[in-house]
């Protein structure tokens, strides 16, 4: 049964939306190497096992492993880890505007890597969703002080756009090699696992764990929902509508986000928050119906 393109799209939005949440209980004791590392590993044997059950072959030709391991360490590696350490230098508006910049750095490698051409429509909707984005988050991004410090986790979100956007020049190749969604997610999961762990071990910190409710159940949630769900959603969006199209899913998460902020956290919605929000979602009207 084919899933209708919204509902790859929603379901990608909401999902990713909730685990900002979820990341919180990942912070503090243990790195974010080891704890993207665990995420990733445990969601690898998890879309190996669909694998098996759809019976999808996990034995593929060895040309695809250095794509997939490609995939792995910018998709589900470095990408990740630059929003964790970004994370810790500068307030989350301010990476959530990084992201917010996705349609439009797909675009652009989609352009250098395939010849891709987007339309004025994909490219005015990411303008959109880009401002939308800026003015939900102006209050914060105002009060960020400038330093050192922003400087380092400007540059983290900076690295952490485009090795998504990397990482979805790699997935865009496999679709071309045969290799299908759940394929990819199972060996890409598995080499940003490993990559993840290899960081962990040089940063000296080890593969630490907790056995805390918190950090258990928050760890089950994104690595079922977080990267399992909302990954096998988008990794079809992608191969269905193009990257410059499904990037747009990151401009939309942080307003899901601020959604579950304000029900969770207290987070009090002002003129420009609603503005803000109204302003993406046109952005969003425009690119889903951009050819």
């Amino acid at each position: 049964m084919r899933v209708p393109t919204w509902q790859l799209f929603a379901a990608a939005v909401a999902i990713w939306g909730t685990t900002w949440l979820a990341i919180t209980f990942q912070l503090g004791a243990v790195p974010p190497e080891a704890s993207v590392a665990w995420r990733f590993a445990l969601a690898a044997l998890l879309a190996a096992g669909i694998c098996r059950a759809r019976g999808h072959p996990l034995r593929l030709p060895a040309g695809t492993h250095p794509t997939l391991a490609l995939l792995g360490l910018f998709m589900f590696c470095a990408g990740y880890l630059a929003v964790y350490h970004a994370e810790t230098h500068l307030v989350s508006g301010l990476v959530a505007v990084g992201y917010s910049a996705s349609p439009l750095v797909n675009m652009a490698l989609s352009r250098v890597a395939f010849g891709t051409r987007a339309s004025a429509g994909v490219a005015a909707g990411g303008l959109l969703g880009v401002a939308g984005i800026a003015l939900v988050f102006w209050p914060e991004i105002s009060r960020a002080e400038a330093g050192a410090g922003a400087l380092a986790g400007g540059a983290l979100t900076a690295a952490g756009v485009l090795s998504s956007s990397v990482g979805n020049v790699f997935a865009t190749r496999l679709d071309r090699l045969g290799v299908n969604v759940w394929q990819k997610m199972a060996w890409g999961m598995a080499y940003g696992a490993a990559g993840c762990a290899a960081a962990a071990l040089l940063s000296g910190r080890g593969l630490a764990f907790q056995w805390t409710p918190g950090y258990v159940l928050s760890l089950l949630y994104l690595a079922v929902l977080g990267s399992i769900g909302a990954f096998g959603a988008y990794l079809t969006l992608l191969a269905r509508v193009g990257a410059a199209r499904a990037g747009y899913v990151g401009v939309m998460t942080p307003i899901v986000a601020l959604a579950v902020s304000g029900l969770f956290e207290g987070l009090a919605w002002g003129p420009l928050t609603l503005a803000g929000v109204a302003v993406a979602v046109a952005g969003n009207v425009v690119v889903l119906r951009a050819r």
